[in-house]
């Protein structure tokens, strides 16, 4: 289902509830806030800065090593402190790199260090001394990569660890203690414990086949290795082909971006069982959430939008057209305000980074970045007088804004 004929389902529900459109617009904002985001096919980040005055490119900052060769930069994240910005590449010679910069100059730190093949997505544990790193393996054959751990004050890789093919998305949850990386091509999720570097658990995400898995490499219990013994052919075609995964932050549960199957799984983390499946729009890729765990943002990578939910309910608040194409990842302000979306755009077309206001779910802004904006991360808030989150106007039910609300 693509998002116009979305839309006019959502339009339904919000007509069968009795709805007549969405909540107050929040005030304009009083901080300015943050954001770096990675243009992929431009070798290019940038610095985004939202505010009173609206939004703006603060700085571009050219990275990658080869001038013959596009690198690619993929994975963003910020140290808890907010002193360094960690990115992957993906692409080199033959593997991409973990870099480290200072967050703010935009200098490196040390020379970035070889880990597996397409290092992509990655996060970081409480205290910032690790970097969990997913190997996504994009251009290799369908065998199983790793996630690569470093020492970030070292930048030494002191463990990869085997989980999957084509491991994408990382995320830990808020104790620190528990790692979670979806596969795209095995139609799993796989926690790793972040105390002993192992895999823990496993669960299949399959249509129909939702449920633990053994943790050992089982091809008959949904862990499809190719091997000698079990060829690239052995794979069966994935029907969530999961895309990200990130904890609730009360520790309760996780929520899964099945990107094939239109839909976002709830796993209970305690019982390891599914809990509810949410509809979605067309292709939903990556998942933010707020700081209360209230409301779950999800992009639409096929369907050039993204979807608010009122995760208590399940219930959808809302679905908003992204400014251009190819709809990315996400990242939401700490005070639960605003929703940065990264948008790649198609050829020779710009990126986009879109921010949607929480409070009606309406884009207030947009700015243009460079090719095949990816990789997005928050990082710090200016001035205002109250950081946290407030009692923001919630919508009574189910809305899809307009091209006017979207400003």
């Amino acid at each position: 289902m693509n998002l116009r004929s979305y839309a006019v389902c959502v339009w339904m529900i919000a007509g069968s509830w009795g709805i007549a459109g969405p909540a107050a617009t929040q005030e304009p904002p009083r901080a300015d806030y943050y954001i770096y985001v990675g243009a992929e096919s431009e070798d290019l980040l940038h610095r985004i800065r939202f505010g009173p005055a609206g939004a703006v490119l603060d700085r571009t900052i050219p990275v990658g090593e080869i001038a013959v060769e596009t690198e690619g930069p993929h994975g963003l994240n910020i140290s808890p402190d907010g002193r360094f910005l960690f990115m992957t590449t993906g692409h080199g010679v033959p593997d991409g790199k973990l870099w480290k910069f200072h967050a703010g100059p935009d200098t490196l730190v040390a020379d970035p260090i070889l880990l597996g093949y397409f290092p992509a997505t990655l996060d970081l544990t409480p205290d910032g001394l690790y970097a969990f790193v997913a190997n996504f393996n994009l251009h290799g054959e369908m065998v199983p990569s790793s996630v690569s751990v470093v020492y970030t004050p070292d930048m030494i890789e002191v463990e990869r660890i085997e989980t999957c093919t084509m491991p994408h998305g990382a995320r830990m949850d808020a104790a620190g203690t528990f790692l979670y990386s979806a596969c795209m091509m095995d139609d799993q999720v796989v926690e790793i414990d972040t105390r002993s570097f192992a895999v823990s658990r496993r669960f299949s995400v399959a249509v129909d086949r939702e449920g633990p898995l053994p943790v050992a490499a089982d091809p008959d219990g949904g862990h499809a290795h190719a091997s000698a013994a079990n060829a690239p052919s052995a794979h069966r075609p994935p029907t969530c082909s999961p895309t990200w995964v990130v904890p609730a932050r009360s520790g309760r549960s996780l929520l899964v971006a099945c990107n094939r199957g239109d839909r976002i799984l709830e796993i209970d983390r305690g019982t390891w069982s599914l809990e509810r499946i949410l509809e979605t729009g067309r292709g939903p890729y990556n998942l933010a959430l707020t700081p209360d765990d209230a409301v779950l943002v999800a992009t639409l990578k096929q369907g050039a939008g993204v979807q608010f939910f009122d995760l208590r309910t399940g219930r959808t608040l809302a679905v908003a057209r992204s400014s251009t194409t190819v709809t990315h990842g996400v990242a939401v302000s700490p005070d639960g305000r605003y929703a940065f979306v990264s948008s790649e755009g198609v050829g020779a077309e710009p990126g986009k980074v879109d921010v949607f206001d929480l409070g009606d779910f309406s884009r207030v802004a947009e700015v243009e970045v460079g090719q095949q904006a990816g990789g997005i991360v928050f990082w710090k808030m200016e001035g205002g007088a109250d950081h946290e989150r407030g009692p923001a106007a919630q919508p009574t039910g189910t809305v899809m804004l307009s091209s006017s609300q979207e400003k």
